[in-house]
């Protein structure tokens, strides 16, 4: 029998990944604030349930996708009553490990145990069920869940004990961040350079300066639409998280800190929901010159 999963949380990340369970066969029952945002799920043979705990009385085990911290514990407080003896919860949102350990600890005194799974790699790679998995906790849990990992995802690194993938999502969404702003200052001093801007990017996209983020992002920058779904304000969180563990740990993180600069000065200008890249404008902006070339996405495929 297949097993059934609740989704809670359809986002542009969760959205996309309950959807590449359903087209693996997994029974899915899904949750949200919005209910339009299931419509979609719903017309592909999801089911949906009116509330967080309906849905973790049906299911065999409940993933969660969702904003913030807060949000995490507001529905892990509706759905642990109700989730079925063996159920699992399997967190994707980013938390600080201080939190994942703390909400794994209210989980186990209701007998559920929990599993993280924070993913990187963008919505586009979510899409395609190509998005980087990053589970942590027990190795049996991430055994059980190995097949829906590999529905919704191409590659799978188990971390270490609960709390290890928090520390890991961090790092990588602060060099994300980092490497967008070099991406900005690069493509900026080859405009001002006078150079062809898409010739440009194709180069560097040949080089050795070469990133993730400049062959995605790069490219959103250069057409205008700086549509990675990803807000100024998630970017924000991300980087606080860094900063935190930098302390934590003793690690000086220069690089971070001026990119979190970088953040805060783009959230007064645009505002906390404006996309991520746009921290480039910032740069157009003082400048008055624009990172435009023909011939690059709106969105990421």
């Amino acid at each position: 029998m297949s097993v059934h999963y609740g989704y809670i949380g359809l986002g542009n990340l969760g959205a996309n990944c309950a959807g590449c369970l359903l087209g693996a066969g997994f029974g899915l029952t899904v949750h949200d604030l919005n209910r339009a945002a299931a419509e979609g799920l719903i017309g592909q043979g999801a089911h949906w349930a009116d509330s967080a705990a309906e849905l973790a009385a049906r299911v065999d085990h409940v993933i969660t996708c969702l904003p913030s911290p807060a949000v995490s514990e507001k529905v892990l407080m509706a759905i642990l009553p109700a989730m079925k003896p063996g159920a699992t919860w399997v967190e994707m949102s980013t938390l600080g490990r201080d939190d994942v350990l703390r909400l794994a600890g209210v989980a186990a005194g209701a007998g559920v145990r929990m599993l993280e799974l924070p993913v990187t790699g963008g919505v586009h790679l979510a899409a395609r069920g190509q998005i980087t998995m990053l589970p942590g906790g027990d190795a049996d849990l991430v055994e059980l869940h190995r097949p829906a990992m590999a529905a919704m995802g191409n590659r799978v690194f188990h971390m270490g004990p609960l709390g290890s993938s928090a520390v890991i999502k961090v790092i990588t969404n602060m060099l994300a961040f980092i490497h967008l702003k070099a991406c900005a200052e690069a493509l900026m001093l080859a405009k001002r350079g006078g150079l062809d801007l898409g010739q440009a990017w194709h180069a560097i996209a040949a080089s050795s300066g070469n990133s993730f983020v400049h062959e995605t992002e790069g490219a959103l920058i250069l057409n205008g639409s700086y549509d990675i779904a990803f807000s100024i304000d998630l970017a924000l969180k991300d980087l606080g998280f860094a900063l935190d563990f930098g302390r934590e740990f003793g690690v000086p993180l220069d690089l971070a800190s001026m990119t979190n600069q970088t953040y805060v000065a783009a959230k007064a200008a645009y505002g906390g929901a404006a996309q991520s890249p746009m921290i480039a404008k910032l740069l157009e902006d003082l400048l008055g010159t624009d990172l435009r070339a023909p011939g690059f996405p709106a969105r990421l495929e």
